[in-house]
């Protein structure tokens, strides 16, 4: 079972002589605008390895010279893979924690239900599967009378001076660069101590507490000078969520209103990320700036784009002046002028654009980017939540039933949890009164509805598995809105509209189980059914709970076991985004124009899904609701075509094609 494929895609061809310089002059060279030193590695997977690598190297040097080793430790996503891989080492390669002592870097206040807590969440991810003294394990209590924070604080500082200090402290970094919970405008000579959450940090809290209401109002923090002190600082940060973060903490200028960027006047400090976080670092992103250049298509469409946006002008508008006082002068030396490379790219980005997303029949194909045969197609559109269809391609999708294509939509999980307690109670309380009026003599419906009303409303304990009987009326919740969304967006068959319920997402919690080989049967079952003849994932890895990477993962793997079938060498899969993030233009391969009247049509279908408006759990990061969020989305992409010269469209959904591994 490949369990991690949506880690090997690779969008662009980044040579590796960029992250991994060949000696210690092209090093300088390519790292000149860093001032932290930041290693970059292909994967999250592999970067962790190398923290958990250093970490037990550590643990054993010390515990071979008899003493502790003393490890701060954060809670979020970042740090998970680097806690399995120390319980790897601990399990086969004998690596003990009972020498090591754990402080946890924050915790929240107050609390209401220690499942909830930071330190519970380091337990259930790391601690509870070591060999560490409980007793090693230190935390801010979130629990206490807020008259006692004050001294415990000062205790929580004098326990790490007794313990001689932190040798090796782990940071994750916030959107708004924050390290632990120390905020815009922390001071570097803070300790330990509480403080107020603000918006963001409660927005980024609420993926904990399942919703904004729920996040405590504060937080006891390490403070920056207390991290400062560690002996070796190692900021991590994986995914293209954090590329913009990771940028202006490396190489902007120090402020204090990006905490992390402190950081650039240490010398016991280093980043470790991924090449996603790293994607809009210069050597990574703008490789010309800082070096000669290994020129494909896509590095050239993306050069250009920058230098159309850096110049204001359309692509058939720059001139050689631009390109050469703009760090772009190889380009015209491999192409003689700026009008061949401006035709080569205008006509680059203009054979994305088509109206057909399923082919045009009985056209030229050659410059289109999907096939003209066979038609109709077979079309399978995967949804890793039951509204992801409509909100990141509902245009394309309503076309390709339009027209007249054989559209199946799957969706892969049940996305029970991000449906509010209060709908379920409305839901119920809906039930109960139909079923008082036309079947007064059946109670059996009657009390279930009052028995999960009385539960949400008075017996609910935060942090808890939700009850079987609320999972289902939430999963049924969504499942009819999926429908209703599918069919008003085209689809009139009934069986054409399947929920997969992937298993490793019913837990009940927001914690979920790993990828498993039933969640992939199932995906290659449905696949081996249908056989398409075009494909459409979700490959929006931003989502802040990882479940569409997981989804990702289940399809990718799936497709590699049946990979040599002949009916899916004939099919063209396709990745689409919306729902947190958008592809960059140099990545776009198909752009799907969409009409005023399409994008109302989409907002419609969007709006089919009512649980997930204003009142859903998991927002995420950003106010705006899904809707608006698509359509700001895919207005931005088109006006980006405008400026670059093509038509003028309303909105546009793009796609990336995804060619499975050999």
């Amino acid at each position: 079972m490949k369990a991690n494929l949506s880690s090997q895609i690779t969008l662009t061809r980044i040579p590796t002589r960029y992250y991994r310089p060949e000696n210690a002059y092209e090093q300088s060279i390519l790292t000149r605008l860093e001032k932290i030193p930041t290693n970059i590695y292909e994967s999250a997977g592999e970067g962790s390895l190398a923290i958990a690598g250093e970490i037990a190297a550590q643990i054993r040097e010390r515990q071979e010279a008899g003493k502790t080793f003393v490890l701060a430790l954060p809670g979020g996503r970042s740090p998970q893979s680097v806690f399995k891989e120390l319980i790897r080492m601990h399990r086969e390669e004998g690596l003990s924690f009972r020498h090591v002592i754990v402080f946890n870097l924050y915790e929240f206040y107050p609390l209401t239900a220690q499942a909830s807590s930071n330190l519970s969440y380091l337990k259930d991810y790391f601690l509870d599967h070591v060999d560490i003294d409980p007793g090693h394990i230190y935390s801010p209590d979130g629990f206490m009378p807020k008259e006692e924070i004050y001294d415990y604080c000062l205790r929580y500082e004098q326990l790490i001076k007794q313990a001689g200090g932190i040798d090796y402290l782990l940071l994750g970094i916030g959107y708004a660069g924050n390290i632990g919970f120390n905020g815009p405008g922390s001071p570097v000579s803070s300790v330990t101590r509480l403080v107020l959450l603000d918006s963001d940090s409660r927005k980024e809290a609420s993926k904990i507490f399942n919703s904004v209401e729920n996040v405590p109002a504060g937080v006891i923090t390490m403070g920056m000078s207390t991290i400062f002190k560690a002996k070796n600082i190692i900021l991590m940060a994986w995914g293209e969520d954090k590329a913009r973060i990771i940028k202006k903490t490396v190489e902007d200028k120090l402020t204090d209103t990006i905490p992390a960027s402190c950081l650039q006047n240490l010398t016991n400090t280093k980043v470790v990320i991924d090449l996603s976080a790293a994607y809009s670092l210069t050597r990574i992103s703008h490789p010309w700036l800082v070096t000669s250049c290994e020129w494909d298509n896509k590095l050239i469409r993306r050069a250009i784009v920058w230098l159309c946006q850096l110049t204001g002008k359309p692509i058939l508008k720059l001139t050689n002046k631009d390109y050469s006082e703009n760090g772009l002068g190889e380009l015209l030396a491999l192409y003689g002028s700026a009008y061949n490379v401006n035709i080569k790219i205008f006509n680059d980005v203009q054979h994305t654009i088509t109206g057909w997303p399923g082919g045009k029949p009985n056209a030229d194909d050659s410059n289109r980017p999907e096939r003209a045969t066979p038609y109709p197609k077979k079309v399978v559109i995967f949804s890793p939540h039951p509204d992801d269809d409509v909100i990141s391609m509902g245009g394309t999708f309503r076309r390709l039933c339009d027209q007249h294509h054989d559209v199946y939509v799957a969706y892969q999980t049940s996305g029970n949890i991000a449906v509010g307690d209060e709908e379920v109670i409305r839901y119920c309380e809906y039930m109960r009164d139909v079923c008082t009026k036309y079947a007064p003599g059946d109670k059996t419906i009657k009390e279930k509805a009052e028995e999960v009303i009385h539960f949400l409303r008075y017996e609910k304990t935060e942090g808890e598995k939700e009850k079987d009987d609320v999972l289902f009326v939430k999963g049924t919740i969504r499942r009819e809105e999926a429908r209703a969304g599918a069919r008003y967006t085209g689809i009139t068959k009934e069986d054409h509209i399947r929920f997969l319920d992937l298993p490793f997402y019913e837990t009940g919690m927001v914690k979920k189980k790993d990828l498993g080989e039933a969640d992939i049967r199932i995906i290659r079952e449905f696949l081996e059914e249908v056989k398409p003849d075009q494909m459409f994932v979700a490959g929006d890895l931003a989502d802040p709970h990882g479940t569409h990477k997981v989804c990702l993962d289940a399809i990718l793997a799936a497709i590699d076991e049946v990979k040599d079938e002949q009916w899916l060498k004939d099919c063209r899969i396709w990745m689409y985004r919306g729902a947190w993030a958008e592809w960059e233009m140099d990545h776009i391969e198909m752009a799907v124009p969409i009409s005023p009247e399409e994008l109302r049509y989409k907002r419609n279908a969007i709006l089919k899904h009512q649980s997930q408006a204003e009142s859903a759990p998991f927002l995420g990061d950003d106010e705006r609701l899904f809707w608006q969020r698509a359509e700001d989305r895919n207005r931005a992409t088109a006006d980006l075509y405008r400026q670059l010269g093509m038509a003028a469209y309303e909105a546009i959904e793009a796609f990336v094609q995804y060619i499975p591994l050999r």
